[in-house]
């Protein structure tokens, strides 16, 4: 009777397993996340990028749902589009439209297609796979890349302790464009991400989620942990978790705060903070990023 209880609830499985994701790959599971709360009824597009390649490898597909794979940059375009021709053929009332990309295809190339269905007001929700640098690529620096993190094109050195650049604030880019739902959600958190791909394809317009995947291969980090990492980057206010719906915000609180350093200690991305040669006031400056958030969003509740 459990099982079936269960079933009813969450749905199906339909992001089938034996594609080549990574072991311990935190974008994979949040896929068969979505689609377990999206269910059956959803026609889903694609961005070039990791998701993309280990889920369709020709001739098979991981996708039991109707998908579409687009360019780098036109994701939101190429869904737009699809919502409008359901529209005319009078079917949007029984599919709901998808557009996906990794964070790369989101903050950097494809901001302004993503922008354009925003203001165009498309019944589409774009869920951004945030693993923070183009990890399909090589692990090059995107907009989503945080302070001090090691990548292939922001190495450590004796010119710098590695990103330079803050993470772009694409939630809040999407709450600028006063659409009816913009959201933060983490792999960490799956009951929080099933709730709100519920709710945001409950609403109609352009939709915005931007979910927090980690990445063992980009990040350095044990794949056996990474729901572990995924947990202590939102408990260390470093990727508050929240939701903006006709202009209100809701918060998930943080029992406590965590110390930046328990969460960046087990990625070796961030390991030349901890060496002999410094980082000590890297390591403050992001401390205060965590501080800032929890103060900005209200994380820790009384």
């Amino acid at each position: 009777m459990l099982e079936v209880e269960e079933q009813d609830k969450f749905g199906d499985h339909l992001f089938a397993s034996g594609h080549t994701a990574c072991p311990g790959c935190g974008q994979s599971l949040a896929a068969r996340l979505v689609l377990r709360a999206a269910g059956r009824n959803v026609i889903v597009v694609n961005s070039t990028g990791c998701l993309e390649v280990f889920s369709s490898k020709y001739p098979e597909s991981a996708w039991e749902v109707p998908w579409l794979h687009s360019l780098f940059e036109n994701t939101a375009a190429v869904a737009a589009g699809i919502e409008a021709a359901l529209k005319i053929n009078g079917q949007l009332d029984k599919v709901r439209v998808i557009a996906q990309g990794g964070d790369g295809s989101t903050a950097d190339i494809g901001l302004g297609a993503i922008s354009g269905m925003f203001e165009r007001g498309h019944d589409v929700l774009y869920i951004c796979y945030d693993n923070e640098a183009y990890m399909n690529t090589g692990i090059q620096r995107s907009g989503l890349t945080p302070y001090y993190a090691r990548t292939t094109t922001s190495p450590p050195g004796r010119v710098s302790m590695g990103n330079w650049r803050p993470k772009k604030d694409v939630p809040q880019i999407a709450v600028a464009h006063e659409i009816p739902y913009v959201a933060t959600a983490s792999v960490g958190y799956h009951l929080d991400l099933d709730r709100k791909i519920r709710r945001a394809l409950s609403i109609r317009g352009p939709k915005y989620m931007q979910i927090h995947v980690p990445c063992p291969l980009g990040w350095g980090s044990d794949p056996a942990h990474t729901i572990d990492i995924a947990r202590l980057a939102v408990n260390t206010g470093l990727y508050p978790l929240y939701e903006v719906e006709e202009g209100e915000t809701k918060v998930q609180k943080i029992p406590r705060k965590v110390p930046v350093e328990e969460y960046l200690k087990l990625q070796t991305r961030f390991r030349h903070l901890f060496g002999k040669n410094g980082g000590k006031k890297e390591l403050e400056e992001i401390q205060r990023i965590a501080d800032r958030n929890i103060e900005k969003y209200g994380l820790i509740g009384k």
